[in-house]
């Protein structure tokens, strides 16, 4: 369906105004103030329904208003009083609908009256309105969001595994280490068992050493006390015979002592001490082992790190290649599903043209898809509404001429500018000239 007649009366800034619009372009040009955008309201008014009415919508000095829209196959009419409005809706033989909006609802959609604003959404809000038009077997969102997850953790990964390699390449194993470690603790029990030995060895020689001292020390004494009793005899002789008898105690002790001197000269007949274990060795082993241990060791925290890395890169290609699934799963979506405009897709909450952002588009390439858009949303109402057609460079007017003729739609586009187009004059509220359609008289309030 497209308007095949507008009627608006007191609407605004207009007076009244009919338009029997012809062509697939509907341009309302004029000065600023002069009425264009209230004929577009009214195509607004008309059919989105009471929300969207101004809070003034009558035009100053009047008490009613009244907008009818002949769109072909219905007839929709909205009446405003200082009240509010009302709306009818009747089919082409004049059977009138309950439920009038509801009706209008089912044919108008989000971008119907705007589809330039398309253009200035934010890419979220781009994102939104394009999936919400296109039926797809999955949510890129939720693929987005697994990717996003994925790639932090992917990233994370990568970033431990890079340490733990620097870590392993810092960590310097020896050369020829053997493949098991050495047993420390029999060495150390070894070390131990020749310590306790050596120890009761110089222990025994210490006693030894010490008798043969004592020994000689006491037969020395003797001698010397021998001595003195035979000089006292030669001086004392009235003493000689208790001195005597103390020579011959003395013999007596001196053949005792002699007799021990027998001991002390087994002594030194016994048989030798063995020689003390050489612990050298065994700590010169017990060196060894620990330096072997040490490399093991080192080798052990390398492989350790290592196998961390390789596990942490595992995982990095894992999520890369769960990335790339998803990537591929919301491609093929993309690629099944019917696009307004080809190459367009879904990016990382922004839509994409040709595998790049939106934005970075050329204008007439924005303007094509903002377009190709709307009219996909509204394949039963074929209307569009372009406010600000005067934004539009004489190149991208034309593409939308091109676009509307292409598709089979009508659109009612504004402009400030009369360049020779043919194009409907509006001047204080009223059609002054119009080359798509006669000027019209002001009609009466009804």
């Amino acid at each position: 369906m497209k308007i095949v007649k507008l009627v608006s009366e007191n609407i605004k800034r207009l007076k009244a105004v009919e338009i029997t619009p012809s062509g697939a372009l509907v341009e309302i040009s004029g000065r600023n103030g002069s009425g264009k955008t209230s004929i577009l309201d009214s195509i607004f008014w008309a059919i989105a329904g009471a929300k969207h009415i101004q809070a003034v919508p009558i035009r100053k000095g009047q008490d009613r208003a009244r907008i009818k829209l002949d769109l072909g196959e219905l007839v929709v009419e909205r009446k405003f009083t200082a009240t509010g409005s009302t709306l009818t809706v009747e089919s082409a033989v004049g059977a009138r609908y309950k439920s009038p909006q509801a009706i209008l609802d089912a044919l108008v959609g989000a971008l119907a009256f705007d589809p330039l604003a398309f253009l200035s959404m934010e890419p979220r809000a781009q994102f939104d309105a394009l999936k919400g038009l296109v039926q797809l077997e999955i949510d890129p969102d939720q693929l987005d969001g697994l990717n996003r997850r994925d790639y932090d953790t992917r990233t994370e990964a990568n970033r431990e595994a890079r340490s733990f390699r620097a870590q392993a390449e810092g960590v310097r194993v020896p050369d020829g280490l053997p493949d098991a470690r050495v047993d420390t603790s029999a060495l150390m029990d070894r070390l131990t068992a020749a310590s306790t030995e050596n120890a009761a060895l110089e222990k025994r020689r210490a006693e030894r050493d010490r008798a043969v001292r004592d020994m000689a020390g006491a037969i020395q004494e003797q001698q010397r006390l021998a001595a003195a009793k035979r000089s006292m005899i030669e001086k004392l002789e009235r003493d000689l015979a208790l001195l005597r008898a103390d020579a011959d105690g003395v013999v007596w002790d001196i053949e005792r002592l002699e007799g021990d001197q027998a001991t002390m000269t087994e002594f030194h007949q016994a048989d030798p001490l063995p020689e003390p274990v050489d612990a050298t060795a065994i700590r010169a082993e017990l060196t060894a082992a620990e330096t072997i241990n040490k490399g093991i060791d080192q080798r052990e925290r390398r492989l350790a790190m290592e196998t961390g890395a390789k596990a942490l890169e595992d995982r990095s290609k894992a999520l890369t290649e769960a990335i790339a699934a998803r990537e591929q799963t919301k491609a093929d979506a993309i690629a099944k599903a019917e696009m307004p405009v080809p190459g367009l897709g879904f990016g990382d909450g922004l839509v994409t043209l040709d595998g790049l952002p939106f934005e970075q588009a050329s204008t007439a390439q924005q303007l094509r898809v903002s377009i190709a858009i709307a009219m996909a949303a509204n394949p039963r109402l074929r209307v569009l509404r372009i406010k600000e057609g005067s934004l539009l460079d004489p190149e991208n007017f034309a593409l939308l001429g091109e676009l509307a003729q292409e598709r089979d739609y009508q659109v009612w586009v504004e402009t400030t500018r009369t360049d020779g187009r043919a194009a409907i004059l509006i001047d204080d509220g009223q059609i002054v000239t119009a080359a798509s359609a006669p000027a019209q008289a002001e009609l009466p309030t009804s």
